[in-house]
């Protein structure tokens, strides 16, 4: 048995320790580390986001759509009203925010397509402008 002494955290303990086995201290040596290859690691890359398109592409020339899934709360023309690009022609509600709708191009409402309290999903039509 050999006693021994260890210190951890500042606080000194006294052990007693039995040796199984002598040995040649060459024997005891601590062998050299075997050398680690350390492995190259990439963050993963996220793909890029794309742009939402506008809907108005989809739903083809002088269609006015929903920005956004909601509650067609107004239709602020009427079928033969001419506009402005710019003129405001609807109202959407979505989480109890309204969002208002606006002409694209000039022209003149061709056809009403939504009513107010209808729910609409984002990029449905809501007006055709010829």
């Amino acid at each position: 048995m050999k006693q021994l002494r260890i210190t951890v955290d500042g606080k000194s303990y006294d052990v007693s320790v039995e040796v199984l086995e002598e040995s040649n201290p060459a024997d005891t040596a601590p062998a050299a580390p075997a050398p680690v290859r350390s492995a190259v690691v990439r963050a993963p890359v996220a793909a890029p986001i794309a742009a939402p398109k506008p809907a108005a592409s989809a739903a083809g020339p002088g269609t006015v759509v929903s920005p956004l899934a909601g509650k067609v709360v107004s239709i602020d023309v009427a079928v033969g009203d001419a506009v402005n690009a710019g003129d405001r022609v609807a109202t959407i509600e979505a989480m109890k925010m309204n969002t208002f709708i606006y002409a694209e191009s000039d022209g003149t409402v061709a056809e009403v397509t939504a009513e107010p309290g209808q729910m609409v999903d984002e990029g449905a039509a809501l007006l055709k402008l010829s």
